[in-house]
C-alpha cells in the first residue's frame, strides 16, 4: 500500500491528467482539478454520491462491506494510505456498522451504498481522506460483494434444511429408498448429487424404510425420487457461485489502478463484477426447483390419494376437519414468491444516457444478491411448513423407527409445534420453527 501510494504522490506532483486523481470523475473526466481543492474534492465526491434510497441494510452486510473494502485495500493497487485500511479495521473491531441504504446501485461500483458506508466511517472517525481515497471508497463493489457473500452461505444452510425436510417427507409418505441406491451417483458423478445422497443416508440411518417391503409403492412421484438430483444441482450451482466469489472477495475492484512496477495509474473497469452477477443468478434458478418440489411434495403429504392418510392429514379421517389443509395455500403463495426472485437481472440496463453514454453497462449485481437474500427468507418458510406438515404424516402414520438423524429433526418440531388433534387448530405462529431452521439448530441437531 505504501509503494501504490508513492506512486500515487509522484503522479500528484506531476501534474498529468490522472482520472479522478488530478481530473474529475464521469463525465467530468476531463475537467483537471486544481491543485488546492484535490482534497476537497475527495470529501465532496462522497458527499455528492449519497444518492441511495430505501431501508437500510442489515448490519452484517455492512460490516462485511467495512471487510471487503480493507481486503481489496490491501492488495495495494488502490494507491490509497495504509491508514485508511487500518480506520476501518478499527471500526470493525469496535463493532461499528453504519446506516446504508440498500437501493441505488447498478453494480458498476456500489457508488451510492458505498457513500453512505464512507460517510458513516469518516463521521464517526473523524478521518480526513486524502487525494484519490474518496474515490477508493466509493468506486468499489464491497458492498454487493459481501451481500453475494452472506446469502451463498445462508444458501448452504438452506440445502441442509432442505436435506432434512426431504428425509423426513420420505418417512411421512412411505417412500421406496431405492432413490438413495449408490448406483446412483455412480452412474451419474456429479459432487452434488454425491453429497446430498450421503446427506440422506447419513438422516436416515436406521429408519423404519430400510427394511423389506416398507415402501408403499414401487415408484413414487418424482419430487419424492429425485430429491437427491434436485438438491444436488443446486448444491453444484452454489458451489460455482462459490468458487466466482472468492475469486471476488480476494480481487480489487477499483478504478483506477496502481501499477506500481510501471509507476504507473492505469484506468480500468475492474468495477464490473458481471461474473458474480451471472452466478448469483444461477444459484436463484438453481433453488427455485428445490423450493417447488418441497411444496409439491408437502401438498401431496395432505391429499389422502397420495399420502394413503386422512385429508388434510386430520387425527380423525372422514370429518369435516380442515386440520392442516390450508397451510398448503400459504406454501404455494410463498413458494410463488420465491420462483418471481429466481428471473435472471445480470443482462438488465436500465439505461445508457447516464455520463454522456460512457457508463453505457450494468451488472446489476447488487439486485441480483439482494434477491438470492430475499428468496432464502421466503424459501425458510416454506420449509418450515413442509416439516409441520411431514411431522403430523409420521404420527398419523405411526411408522417403526425413524431414523438416527430424522428422528432428532422430529423431536425439535414437536417441541414447538404440537400435533393438531381433532378438535384442534392449525399452528398459530411457526415463527419459532423458521427461528430454529434458519438459525441452523435443527440441521446440526438431526
Amino acid at each position: 500500500m505504501r509503494q501504490s501510494r508513492a506512486v500515487v504522490e509522484e503522479a500528484l506532483n506531476g501534474g498529468e491528467p490522472v482520472y479522478g486523481l488530478t481530473t474529475g470523475v464521469g463525465e467530468r473526466k476531463s475537467f483537471l482539478l486544481d491543485p488546492t481543492q484535490r482534497q476537497r474534492f475527495n470529501h465532496r465526491l462522497v458527499l455528492n454520491h449519497r444518492i441511495a434510497q430505501g431501508d437500510e441494510a442489515p448490519p452484517d452486510v455492512v460490516r462485511g462491506a467495512m471487510l471487503c473494502l480493507a481486503n481489496s485495500y490491501a492488495k495495494g493497487v488502490t494507491g490509497v494510505r495504509p491508514e485508511l485500511a487500518e480506520m476501518i479495521i478499527t471500526l470493525l473491531n469496535e463493532g461499528f456498522a453504519p446506516p446504508v441504504r440498500r437501493l441505488g446501485s447498478i453494480g458498476q461500483g456500489d457508488l451510492g451504498p458505498m457513500a453512505d458506508l464512507a460517510h458513516g466511517l469518516i463521521t464517526r472517525s473523524g478521518f480526513s481522506v486524502a487525494e484519490n481515497e474518496g474515490l477508493a471508497l466509493v468506486s468499489s463493489n464491497a458492498f454487493t460483494t459481501a451481500w453475494a457473500a452472506i446469502a451463498i452461505a445462508d444458501t448452504d444452510a438452506l440445502l441442509s434444511v432442505f436435506d432434512v425436510a426431504g428425509a423426513l417427507d420420505l418417512e411421512a409418505f412411505g417412500a421406496n429408498l431405492t432413490c438413495l441406491h449408490p448406483i446412483i451417483e455412480q452412474t451419474r458423478p456429479f459432487p452434488g448429487l454425491a453429497s446430498t445422497l450421503h446427506q440422506l443416508r447419513v438422516l436416515l440411518a436406521g429408519s423404519y424404510l430400510w427394511q423389506p417391503g416398507a415402501a408403499r409403492f414401487l415408484q413414487d412421484p418424482l419430487t419424492f425420487r429425485c430429491i437427491p438430483h434436485i438438491h444436488g444441482a443446486a448444491r453444484d450451482a452454489m458451489a460455482y457461485a462459490g468458487t466466482i466469489l472468492q475469486l471476488e472477495l480476494n480481487s480489487s475492484q477499483s478504478n483506477p489502478v496502481v501499477v506500481v512496477a510501471d509507476r504507473q495509474i492505469v484506468s480500468v473497469g475492474n468495477f464490473d463484477i458481471g461474473p458474480l452477477a451471472a452466478a448469483l443468478d444461477f444459484a436463484r434458478i438453481a433453488l427455485a426447483p428445490v423450493v417447488t418440489s418441497a411444496n409439491e411434495r408437502a401438498v401431496k403429504l395432505l391429499q389422502a390419494p397420495y399420502s394413503g392418510l386422512a385429508a388434510g392429514l386430520a387425527a380423525i379421517a372422514g370429518t369435516a376437519e380442515d386440520a392442516l389443509s390450508e397451510l398448503a395455500v400459504a406454501g404455494q403463495a410463498i413458494t410463488v414468491e420465491a420462483r418471481t426472485l429466481a428471473h435472471p437481472v445480470s443482462y438488465e440496463l436500465a439505461s445508457s444516457v447516464k455520463g454522456d453514454g460512457i457508463e453505457d453497462r450494468a451488472t446489476m449485481a447488487p439486485l441480483s444478491a439482494r434477491r438470492l437474500a430475499d428468496m432464502i427468507a421466503l424459501c425458510a418458510r416454506v420449509a418450515a411448513i413442509e416439516l409441520v406438515v411431514a411431522a403430523q404424516a409420521i404420527d398419523l402414520r405411526a411408522p417403526g423407527e425413524l431414523g438416527l438423524g430424522t428422528g432428532r429433526a422430529y423431536r425439535m418440531i414437536r417441541e414447538l409445534v404440537p400435533f393438531t388433534q381433532a378438535d384442534g387448530t392449525l399452528p398459530a405462529d411457526l415463527e419459532p420453527l423458521i427461528a430454529l431452521v434458519t438459525r441452523g439448530d435443527l440441521t446440526s441437531a438431526a
